[in-house]
């Protein structure tokens, strides 16, 4: 796929060279090469995406702004970047960004709440390497009323597909007449793996909201939702990992 066209002297700013001017000067003078070959010609433009351009032998790379983004994702969107069966994805819901995001970690199709999205590949995995242990709560709305050994169990970690989950805070937030709203903090991002924990005890789940990532609260953003995360809020998700990251 083809990106956007820009002209030459401007992706040379854009990689920090020179001014939009000194870059003229530089290309007129012979410096730049495009895929290898010399271009002297002011109207020169370039797709970053697909071709390689160099000043006096050494390979551009353009500067990216590290992009942070919590959104309130809706049911019936994937948490992907591309998905061949056409259905929405999360990252078409923000409008404002002129840079390629990427969803951290998963939220399922029929799952909705707060999910991070960004362009800094190399934090999100630290967010969700298991040594960090960063903390996602839900609210998972359950079929009747799961009794405390039970809920005790999930507590305590079970054996789920082979492998047993580690310990998670459960907190009973509403006793209803045929369910039961309980709130789940867990550390693990295993597949589904907060239904296949209610499923496992007997009690499906009728409703998953993540309400916050790493102590980050979703608050009143509504559905669909979303907004930049400012460098007060990455210190409150990513208090255990060293932040070395440029705004």
């Amino acid at each position: 796929m083809m990106g956007t066209p820009v002209r030459l002297q401007k992706y040379l700013a854009q990689c920090g060279v020179a001014s939009r001017r000194k870059a003229e000067e530089l290309i007129a003078s012979g410096r730049v090469s495009v895929d290898g070959a010399i271009v002297t010609d002011m109207g020169v433009k370039i797709d970053p995406s697909h071709q390689r351009v160099a000043f006096d032998g050494t390979l551009l790379k353009q500067r990216q702004h590290k992009k942070y983004y919590l959104l309130n994702k809706p049911k019936g969107y994937v948490t992907t970047v591309s998905d061949p069966q056409g259905r929405p994805i999360v990252t078409g819901l923000i409008t404002d960004s002129s840079v390629r995001l990427f969803p951290v970690g998963r939220l399922d199709i029929d799952t909705h709440g707060a999910l991070i999205l960004t362009n800094d590949g190399e934090l999100a995995q630290k967010i969700q390497h298991p040594s960090h242990e960063v903390k996602k709560t839900y609210e998972a709305l359950v079929e009747g009323r799961p009794d405390n050994r039970k809920l005790r169990d999930l507590a305590n970690g079970i054996d789920l597909e082979g492998r047993r989950t580690s310990p998670a805070q459960l907190v009973v937030v509403e006793a209803r007449p045929h369910t039961t709203l309980i709130r789940v903090i867990i550390h693990e991002g295993r597949k589904r793996q907060v239904r296949k924990m209610f499923e496992a005890i007997g009690h499906r789940v009728i409703d998953l909201k993540r309400t916050s990532y790493g102590g980050l609260q979703l608050g009143k953003l509504p559905k669909g939702g979303y907004r930049r995360l400012t460098p007060e809020d990455l210190k409150i998700i990513f208090k255990k990992i060293p932040l070395q990251t440029k705004k």
